[in-house]
């Protein structure tokens, strides 16, 4: 039994610290999952190009995407069972490993944001709240 906290680089240590409190109230294994956005991994692979003529590959990509979530939990003060990183749409490849893992609850964080935000660049917590199989918590922001 699983649960998974998905963070972004902002505001990731509540997400990882609820999702601490609901792995240990429930006895289950915490996962953090960091995705790297399928344009941050052109981005990356780019800069690598000029930097040194040679592109990165998926899974130094993956690593990277897992630094950055081992930097949450480290920053959080928290202990996770496993540390992930992903590459490509955010919200269907975190759905994918919490389905892969069979998580019991998936742990997000949420930003308060107009209609008309939402329409135009869309939301990883909303796309993940209405197509998730498990029950979705959303960690606020302050």
């Amino acid at each position: 039994m699983v649960v998974v906290a998905a963070v972004d680089r902002s505001g990731g240590g509540r997400i990882v610290r609820e999702g601490r409190k609901m792995a240990d109230a429930h006895g289950m294994a915490l996962h953090v999952v960091h995705t790297l956005s399928e344009s941050d991994f052109r981005d990356l692979e780019r800069a690598s190009y000029k930097a040194s003529g040679k592109s990165l590959d998926m899974v130094e990509i993956e690593d990277l995407a897992e630094t950055i979530a081992t930097e949450t939990v480290e920053e959080s003060d928290v202990e996770a069972e496993e540390i992930v990183g992903l590459v490509g749409k955010p919200s269907q490849r975190i759905l994918e490993y919490a389905d892969n893992v069979d998580a019991e609850y998936i742990v997000v964080g949420g930003r308060k944001r107009s209609s008309v935000g939402k329409v135009l660049f869309g939301s990883v917590t909303q796309s993940i709240l209405l197509n998730a199989s498990s029950p979705v918590v959303t960690v606020m922001e302050e």
